[in-house]
């Protein structure tokens, strides 16, 4: 008694505006306002899909019916070794990389204190990006599917 009928859980988590599964557990706890602190972005990759997910404070997130943890950076390492060229109006980043379906960099993201830029990359695919020279004094992100990922700070200083 007192419990709605397992049927009208969907209904009600949408009337609610709130997640089944939160509501189980009793935790409707809203965040704190997001400040806005573009450089603390967090990255979510779903284990099941591959789906790449990005968050600038605390979120719940969930994809293919599975709640993700934010990623913890570890250190970039030179398993992962990065080039820099200046190409045009641009930085020509390339990783030492193999790209097989198995092992293969995900995505490469660049994060300054007001935008991030995200660049999927694919198997069977070079791994490289161009990044912006006006794009200075950011932290690069690269995610690999065997590693993780991986944070450099000094990349283009």
């Amino acid at each position: 008694m007192g419990c709605p009928d397992v049927t009208l859980w969907s209904e009600l988590s949408t009337v609610l505006g709130a997640d089944i599964q939160n509501m189980l557990e009793g935790k409707l706890d809203p965040n704190l306002p997001d400040v806005g602190k573009i450089y603390k972005t967090q990255f979510y990759v779903c284990p099941a899909c591959g789906n790449i997910l990005t968050s600038t404070g605390n979120a719940s997130i969930t994809c293919c019916g599975r709640k993700l943890r934010p990623l913890k950076p570890g250190p970039y390492t030179t398993e992962h070794e990065m080039t820099v060229a200046e190409m045009d109006i641009d930085y020509y980043v390339s990783i030492r990389h193999i790209m097989t379906k198995d092992h293969y960099i995900t995505f490469v993201a660049y994060v300054l204190y007001d935008r991030v830029l995200l660049i999927r990359l694919y198997p069977e695919q070079s791994a490289e990006a161009r990044i912006p020279m006006t794009m200075k004094g950011g932290d690069l992100y690269l995610y690999c599917t065997k590693h993780g990922l991986q944070k450099n700070s000094n990349l283009f200083n």
